[in-house]
């Protein structure tokens, strides 16, 4: 047997070695060529997610860059506080002298934005109000390109502008038909609109102060909510209240009214006069008069300018008026006193008969009633919308009733006194009673205007002449609207000793109002007047049904402010 040899074995005898086996001792091999590929494709897919990334937030940028370029930012915005910085010599437009010849033209005007409707994505209706009237205005979104541009900032904008605000808006008039405003054959296509003055809070809607009784009824048949506005609501937040068309109606026939009869007397020889408030007595009855402290003594607010009228006509004027503030402190929560009002009031010398005195002011109530029904008629009928109301009726030749005519007519209808038995043909007349004449006088007649002539003397102030034939009369006279009392006058006496007499069966002490006595020493011929309540005759004439609302800011035993 021979021994193994130590010869090494031939290469090609060496054992195999897996090709992907490390030899003993040596570093790791790399990764193989499927991870490397699968390495690959991630890192291209993260690289394009990247440049993806880059690309979107790059054109993020330019949208947002480009979002904040508006090239209609001259067009609207807030304009800066008015101190009268220049004058630009422009003419702002009034809604009320809208016409055809309009159409096409660019104009400008302010107005209060009155309510506000987006529709859809590129159009804003808004309606603009001036006093009475209200027009539509419509925004419609437009192309960089346009020359009167109207970016989606802009249409944003006219969204968020509170309501009242006032604002000043430049465009073009169109034709249209347009049933929500009052103007509505006419529009404006907005092209520009800025703020002029934007406001608070509000108390309440112009549209809820503006809704007739006919709406609340409504509520209770079908499915509509809307918000009463209160009277002293109203009234508390009057500013507000003064707004509403008929308001604004109201208190341009307010201020017709004062114009006519100023305007008519003036061309029937009457002067205006103005006579103190502050008086140093009372001139008719001291239990409605307001003290105030003068200084180390007491005045009082005038009652009326009574004494002072019939000083005038002492005083050889002949004619005079007055329209100013009357106060009279009597406790009356009625629905037609107040504490304070304007009085219409006038005195005039007598050549014959009293009568003068009744056609005067007969035919100052006639101008001023056609004077209303022919140059108002807008304003009557914007105030009907709120307050509807049967025409006011009136005879060419007015109705001219004496006092027991007017009585008998009662007494056939069935009225009583307060004790609920027949009236008398020479009891006062109630309140009640009065409406009730008012409404025979109307049913028969055809008039809402009445005269009720020859009242009974002991119902009648002591300064009241006495008829010459029948001592139980006088000559005093009352004029009617609707049944209510708007004139109560008289002629007057003016002789001292007659009227020292008529003071003592008043139970009224001649020493206590020497001063009225006084102004009758140096002579003063027959005269006489009367005096008119003027925001009773815009109540009436309107059918306003509470006298505080033909006041501006009443006065009554309950209310000092605003």
């Amino acid at each position: 047997m021979s021994e193994p040899t130590n010869t090494p074995a031939a290469p090609d005898q060496q054992p195999a070695v897996p090709a992907d086996a490390a030899p003993e001792g040596d570093a790791p091999a790399g990764p193989s060529k499927s991870e490397l590929k699968r390495r690959a494709k991630e890192a291209e897919k993260a690289k394009k997610a990247a440049e993806r990334a880059a690309r979107e937030e790059e054109e993020k940028k330019k949208r947002e860059a480009e979002a904040t370029v508006d090239n209609a930012s001259q067009n609207y915005g807030k304009l800066p506080l008015h101190q009268s910085q220049e004058r630009l010599g422009r003419t702002y437009l009034k809604f009320g002298k809208l016409s055809q010849e309009d159409v096409g033209k660019p104009v400008v005007f302010r107005a209060r934005l009155h309510n506000m409707r987006p529709q859809g994505a590129k159009i804003v209706f808004l309606s603009f109000r001036q006093q009475t009237h209200t027009l539509q205005g419509v925004l419609v979104a437009s192309g960089d390109k346009d020359e009167h541009q109207v970016s989606k900032q802009m249409l944003k904008f006219a969204q968020l502008i509170p309501s009242e605000s006032l604002v000043v808006v430049e465009g073009v008039i169109k034709s249209a038909e347009v049933k929500s405003c009052t103007i509505q054959n006419f529009e404006v296509g907005i092209r520009k609109l800025y703020t002029a003055v934007e406001v608070a809070q509000l108390p309440f809607s112009i549209d809820d102060a503006s809704r007739p009784e006919s709406d609340f009824q409504r509520m209770e048949n079908e499915d509509v909510q809307y918000s009463r506005v209160s009277l002293p609501t109203r009234l508390d937040n009057r500013v507000m209240d003064l707004r509403t068309p008929a308001n604004q109606a109201i208190f341009r026939i307010s201020s017709a009214v004062c114009q006519m009869f100023r305007e008519h007397l003036t061309s029937e020889g009457f002067v205006e006069i103005h006579s103190p408030k502050l008086q140093g007595a009372a001139t008719e009855s001291g239990a409605s008069v307001f003290k105030v402290q003068y200084f180390n003594g007491t005045a009082f607010l005038a009652q009326s300018p009574q004494l002072a009228k019939q000083m005038c006509i002492a005083g050889d004027m002949e004619r005079v008026f007055e329209i100013a503030p009357v106060f009279r402190a009597e406790n009356s929560n009625t629905h037609r006193h107040m504490t304070e009002f304007v009085g219409l009031d006038l005195e005039m010398a007598i050549e014959e008969h009293y009568h003068e005195v009744l056609d005067v002011l007969d035919n100052l109530f006639l101008t001023i009633f056609r004077g209303l029904q022919s140059n108002y008629s807008h304003e009557i009928e914007t105030i009907k919308k709120q307050f509807p109301c049967d025409d006011f009726l009136f005879l060419e030749k007015t109705l001219r009733l004496k006092f027991s005519e007017g009585m008998k007519m009662l007494r056939e209808a069935g009225a009583t006194d307060s004790e609920g038995n027949p009236i008398g043909e020479m009891d006062d007349m109630s309140t009640e009673n009065e409406k009730l004449l008012g409404r025979l006088v109307r049913e028969k007649y055809k008039t809402d205007y009445f005269i009720l002539d020859k009242f009974p003397l002991a119902i009648r102030p002591f300064y009241t002449m006495p008829d010459p034939v029948d001592v139980n009369l006088s000559n005093s006279y009352d004029f009617f609207m609707r049944g209510e009392e708007i004139l109560s006058g008289a002629q007057r006496i003016h002789d001292p000793d007659f009227l020292v007499e008529r003071m003592k069966v008043a139970g009224i002490e001649p020493s206590s109002m020497q001063g009225y006595l006084d102004a009758f020493k140096l002579g003063a011929p027959p005269h006489g007047g009367g005096g008119i309540g003027l925001e009773r005759v815009v109540m009436l004439f309107l059918c306003l049904e509470n006298i505080r609302r033909a006041s501006l800011f009443p006065r009554d035993p309950k209310r000092l402010m605003p």
